[in-house]
């Protein structure tokens, strides 16, 4: 179905797997309108309770594929973003669901920002996050200039961004840029732990909170108090809410089925 990735579903986890290990997974037109295509699918599709976003081969996604900008004389780089990379950034920060980055290898340039616009990511010891538009003369983009300085601070953010720096796996992790880190021959499980829980978890709240998290980065304290009152009569509306308290009064496990 798809040339340039590969996407399944089991036991309400979607999993797309980047699929150019020939050139790191980097970024051509076709694998970016197919990740969109793929993203508008897992929002309808209510099957789908978390998506996980990978790499096939060693590397996870070494952003643009140099040699085909190369051969594109004439290119735009603003019609390029506009119409391939943020619309992927865009619908992963809006999509009601949990997203959950397998970094498997070496996520560069646009292939960090898209690691770093997921909600989770699970690294393995061999992974490294580097931002090389400076390498080329290039600035931040598909979202890296946004979540970068919120996740590690302005002055780490800087320095990451203007010297190229490359981030190990474990360095990450502590600088708070992902949320676990494993070696290599844990990381399906590592990352097993976080699906196994989100695809059973209330989807519908969790996407609630995703928003209101969103929301919260440019809002003041008396709006997301106001936001959050809001969002508690969606959530006490839902059948989730209804089956989690009677779990809770029948002091047995919540069966949620995301609705």
């Amino acid at each position: 179905m798809y040339d340039f990735l590969s996407y399944h579903k089991e036991a309400g986890v979607g999993t797309l797997t980047l699929n150019r290990p020939g050139v790191y997974n980097a970024f051509n037109d076709g694998l970016t309108y197919e990740i969109q295509d793929v993203l508008k699918a897992v929002k309808k599709d209510d099957e789908v309770r978390v998506l996980v976003i990978t790499g096939e081969g060693k590397a996870f996604c070494s952003g643009q594929d140099l040699k085909e900008s190369a051969s594109q004389k004439d290119r735009s780089f603003s019609d390029s973003l506009h119409k391939r990379y943020n619309p992927i950034i865009r619908a992963i920060r809006e999509l009601p669901k949990p997203v959950i980055c397998r970094l498997n290898g070496v996520a560069a340039g646009a292939g960090c920002s898209l690691a770093l616009a997921c909600d989770i990511i699970v690294a393995s010891e061999e992974a490294k996050l580097i931002e090389v538009f400076i390498n080329i003369a290039l600035v931040l983009d598909s979202g890296s200039s946004y979540f970068l300085p919120r996740l590690i601070g302005s002055s780490k953010a800087f320095e990451m961004s203007t010297m190229g720096t490359r981030v190990s796996g474990k360095e990450a992790f502590e600088m708070g840029l992902v949320n676990k880190v494993v070696s290599a021959n844990e990381l399906d499980d590592a990352v097993k732990g976080y699906t196994d829980y989100y695809a059973k978890a209330p989807t519908r709240s969790i996407g609630i909170i995703k928003k209101m998290l969103n929301k919260s980065q440019n809002s003041s304290l008396n709006e997301m108090l106001e936001y959050e009152a809001y969002c508690q009569d969606i959530a006490g509306s839902s059948e989730d809410y209804k089956e989690g308290l009677n779990a809770f009064l029948e002091k047995r496990k919540p069966d949620f089925k995301g609705k």
